[in-house]
């Protein structure tokens, strides 16, 4: 699931809210991005990671049921200078897919600096968000998801977006994991999703939230503002049982009264069953890109809001951007992200 606006919960604890998440091919490599704590709202509520927190991407392999490996990366507090140390750990097998175990420390450095170890390259830090919608339009899907009606888009102009995310900044992590890992060579075909989670009293661990696929929350569950929503502690293997069908009959009603399906309830099927469950899919080392027509990957070019809003339509919805709305924020090379 994925948070960008702006709540009671997300302005107290912004770093453990996911706001993006993308994967695609680097330099003999595949890379994975997650941006946390946006200050959309004009201020974080507390700058960079949390020190008590995980932040984990969970790889699925060849359409598994739960994950083979699991990334953790967890912070200290800041020093005098707003650095945060870090380390980073990589689990397989059952390990991936618990809290219990330790991970070895494959890495660690601070962040706003580029490291290289046990043959991967990471970034971490506060960076330029190149996230690109304009929220008015996504007001205006939101109002025909939450009643089953046909979107009002008669007097959308495309030509006069903007972009609200302009000028925002997000914490970023990117990890750069080389074509030479044992598991992800290209052709390997994956599920990518990513969790926070937040130590407890009793001294286990607590998934505070989740994301896969882009704009999830904000088109399904907009008003869950305290984000009590069970599908943020929940496993994507249990999503198509616990939401499948409230995914299916919202968009059933959505494109019934917009009349761009012959079949509702089957497009609304079709569409729960690509959504859930809620993972990126990707082919290690093709082209990476996330539209209407086709989901692998996802780069920080990619117009996902556009292409998931016309998903749920089943009909093209111009959102009046294009990746070039936020090209200078990208950079072609490691860590492809611009530093704030």
């Amino acid at each position: 699931m994925s948070h960008h606006l702006d709540t009671p919960l997300a302005a107290r604890s912004g770093q453990l809210l996911i706001d993006d998440l993308y994967v695609f091919p680097g330099q003999d490599s595949t890379v994975f991005v997650v941006n946390v704590n946006s200050d959309i709202t004009g201020t974080c509520a507390k700058p960079g990671f949390h020190s008590e927190a995980r932040y984990e991407f969970k790889v699925h392999l060849d359409g598994a049921d739960f994950e083979a490996l699991t990334y953790r990366f967890a912070f200290d507090e800041p020093d005098e200078d707003g650095q945060q140390a870090y380390t980073m750990g990589e689990l397989t097998g059952q390990d991936a897919q618990g809290d219990l175990a330790d991970s070895p420390v494959l890495a660690q450095g601070r962040t706003g600096e580029s490291v290289r170890s046990g043959g991967v390259r990471i970034y971490a830090g506060r960076i330029a968000d190149c996230f690109y919608i304009d929220l008015s339009l996504l007001a205006r899907i939101n109002a025909a998801v939450a009643d089953g009606s046909a979107p009002q888009l008669a007097d959308w102009q495309p030509q006069a977006a903007s972009n609200s995310f302009a000028g925002t900044t997000v914490q970023t992590i990117v990890l750069e994991v080389p074509h030479s890992h044992p598991v992800l060579r290209p052709g390997t075909r994956i599920g990518l999703w990513a969790a926070t989670k937040l130590a407890t009293d009793a001294g286990g661990w607590r998934q505070v939230n989740r994301a896969g696929h882009p704009m999830m929350w904000p088109i399904f569950w907009p008003t869950d503002v305290e984000f009590t929503n069970p599908a943020n502690t929940r496993h994507p293997s249990q999503d198509a049982a616990a939401a499948g069908k409230q995914i299916a009959d919202q968009v059933a009603a959505v494109v019934r009264a917009a009349g761009t399906s012959a079949d509702p309830d089957g497009y609304g099927n079709t569409v729960a069953c690509e959504l859930f469950p809620d993972v990126l899919p990707y082919v290690l080392g093709t082209p990476a890109g996330y539209g209407f027509a086709a989901r692998n990957g996802r780069t920080l070019a990619d117009n996902a809001p556009e292409a998931m809003l016309s998903l749920v339509l089943n009909t093209a919805v111009p959102s009046g951007l294009t990746p070039a709305t936020a090209q200078a924020l990208r950079l072609p090379d490691f860590p492809y992200v611009r530093p704030a």
